[in-house]
């Protein structure tokens, strides 16, 4: 059967509502819609249900209609303003039956779904559910319309018995909306809340697989693609010479004294002994951590909140990465929370089969952590001797950067050392958030310095390449240019890429000349879609920051490789993601650089288009076809 649009046109220029359907082709190829064929007659008429605001923290909004005259039809759905992706639609009748439909659908300003469930009957209807994907929800809130379907003998009839309307209906924005069936799950007949919770666990597994299936079809599409494009950047690899490295520069200052976390680890053997094959469907990515936020008291295993330690601890922990893992995805359980808050109030269970899950994490000593590490080194082949570092943005969770960190270790196949620096970020949106977050890159730069000493004075890497993300680029530039006076003897800083820098591009520039040799190249990658940046713009007052990309064009400055990737990240640099990793292509141009260190960026990745300006030349990625 045909799978009708899932959009209507309302009110949008042409060739972006043919961006759009073009964005949901692959969509519509594998997950089932099951709208149906308009059965609308000369009689019908659209009218407003209600109006609903679904903020940046929510999850899911509900329409309570039961107070509304007559039947309906069907329902449909429009986003006002703001940036909706439902991953599903709930329609509960007032006989009982509910119709729930798995969706993955994106709708833009002046968008719409097609009539939902619309059988051509006339039926009252009790409430409408419409449940979005967190990730994916812009840092504005979202206004949706929703309005019915009503023919004329459907305006005149009457339910059967009145309807009384609590405070705490669906749609009032209390904890009890939030429930998919609130009265199955809190019944005292244990039979009603056990067929109660069984739906609800049918209802988000079949969300969660329609939403995995689009992720997966999409990620296959684009590492298809990428594919293509390293086949072709092969050829001039082979047969050009990486440029020879630059001298070592002089020695690192000594590391500023830390205070040790609890010697809960030996290292050495039981870092190799978790990599080891085994008949698990899931693998096990070491990633080795500093952080100066407060730990947390967790019997199980480590663990760190968004308060400031004030001084550096170290440890290891072993994420699981399932094997049918999709790049560049971090596959994790779905989460509900209670609407205007980041307040968890029903999540998924985790499995490692499905998802990246903590296996272990350890606080380990100073010689514990650096024995670790000295044997994962002393294995290593693809990337021999190398340490990868990498610093996150605003709002990440100490969690949430360990399993970022294991996703870029495990799709760049990387057998060197990976890092994560986890500063005190809380994790949060808010303003308030924003200026805690910033606030605490300024006071962690002592820390960062110490850990990226320790990396490369006393593990036996050879050669450092360092990634920043966001935010993490104010606490990552001062230190390279305090580094860059002190580098220790034999250790080369291979790579430094500044993926979406949240700094001001004045400071940018200037600290950019600062910098300038203290590794043996430095990559900018700009985007004018990240949504990190643009909660910075409106926090600066609309002034651009040095990972944007304004219609003057990026920032270049002499000596460090700008790549605009606007044209491959419409949904990239999101604020609860590590934006730059979520494309294949810029994931394939970042494995090429470290690999290869060749430059210009149109050798390692022939597909990049340099771009001339009166301050230089800067890079782009084409849009695609």
């Amino acid at each position: 059967m045909l799978a009708p649009r899932p959009l209507e046109k309302a009110g949008r220029p042409g060739v972006v509502y043919q961006l759009a359907m073009m964005s949901l082709v692959l969509a519509l190829q594998f997950v089932s819609l099951s709208f149906g064929a308009s059965a609308q007659t000369a009689g019908d008429r659209w009218i407003t249900l209600g109006t609903r605001t679904l903020d940046a923290r929510s999850t899911r909004i509900i329409f309570d209609v039961r107070s509304t005259k007559g039947a309906l039809k069907a329902t449909r759905a429009t986003v006002k303003s703001g940036l909706l992706t439902l991953t599903a639609i709930e329609i509960k009748y007032s006989d009982g039956t509910v119709y729930r439909e798995p969706r993955a659908l994106i709708l833009r300003p002046g968008e719409r779904t097609q009539p939902i469930d619309n059988r051509g009957s006339d039926r009252f209807i009790d409430t409408v559910t419409l449940t979005s994907r967190l990730s994916d929800t812009p840092s504005e809130s979202v206004v949706i319309v929703l309005e019915g379907l009503q023919s004329a003998v459907g305006s005149g009839m009457l339910r059967e018995a009145p309807v009384v309307v609590s405070a705490a209906s669906p749609g009032s924005g209390s904890a009890k909306s939030t429930d998919i069936d609130a009265t199955g799950l809190r019944s005292g007949n244990a039979d009603q809340r056990q067929k109660a919770e069984q739906e609800e666990r049918a209802q988000l597994e079949a969300t969660r697989k329609a939403a995995e299936e689009v992720r997966r079809r999409e990620a296959e599409f684009a590492a298809k693609m990428a594919g293509q494009n390293s086949q072709s950047a092969a050829r001039p690899a082979a047969t050009e010479a990486a440029p020879p490295p630059p001298p070592a520069a002089p020695g690192f200052a000594p590391a500023a004294a830390a205070k040790s976390a609890p010697a809960t680890v030996a290292g050495g053997a039981a870092a190799t002994a978790a990599l080891t094959p085994t008949s698990e469907p899931w693998d096990v990515v070491p990633v080795y951590y500093g952080t100066d936020r407060v730990a947390e008291a967790l019997t199980q295993r480590a663990s760190y909140g968004s308060g400031r330690a004030k001084r550096l601890e170290v440890g290891r922990a072993l994420v699981t990465v399932p094997k049918r893992h999709e790049v560049p995805n971090v596959e994790r359980p779905w989460a509900y929370r209670l609407p205007f808050t980041s307040v968890v109030i029903s999540r998924g269970r985790e499995d490692p089969k499905l998802h990246f899950t903590l296996k272990e994490v350890q606080a380990m000593s100073r010689e514990a952590f650096l024995a670790a590490i000295r044997e994962r080194l002393g294995q290593s082949q693809n990337y021999k001797n190398h340490a990868l570092v990498f610093v996150h943005g605003f709002n990440t969770s100490f969690d949430n950067a360990l399993f970022r960190m294991a996703q870029i270790s495990y799709d760049l196949k990387f057998d060197g050392a990976p890092f994560v620096y986890s500063w005190p970020s809380k994790g949060a949106l808010g303003p308030s958030d924003y200026s805690y977050d910033r606030e605490s890159t300024g006071q962690a730069e002592p820390h960062l310095r110490a850990f990226i000493e320790l990396v490369a004075r006393e593990t036996g890497a050879t050669s450092v390449s360092i990634i920043a993300h966001s935010m993490g680029n104010q606490l990552l530039l001062p230190v390279l240019r305090d580094l860059k006076r002190a580098a220790p003897p034999g250790v080369q800083i291979s790579q430094v890429i500044l993926a979406a820098p949240d700094v001001d591009r004045d400071t940018f520039e200037f600290l950019a000349k600062e910098i300038t040799g203290v590794s043996s190249g430095v990559t900018m990658l700009a985007a004018a879609s990240d949504r990190a940046l643009e909660v910075s713009r409106r926090f600066w007052g609309g002034v651009p920051r040095a990972g944007d990309v304004p219609s003057s064009g990026p920032v270049v400055v002499a000596g460090i490789d700008t790549i605009d990737v606007t044209a491959i990240s419409t949904e990239l640099f999101s604020l609860n993601h590590s934006g730059y990793a979520q494309k294949a292509a810029i994931l394939g141009d970042i494995q090429a650089l470290i690999q290869t260190g060749l430059r210009p960026p149109e050798k390692r990745w022939p597909t990049l288009v340099r771009t001339p300006t009166d301050k230089g030349d800067y890079w782009r990625f084409p849009r695609t076809r």
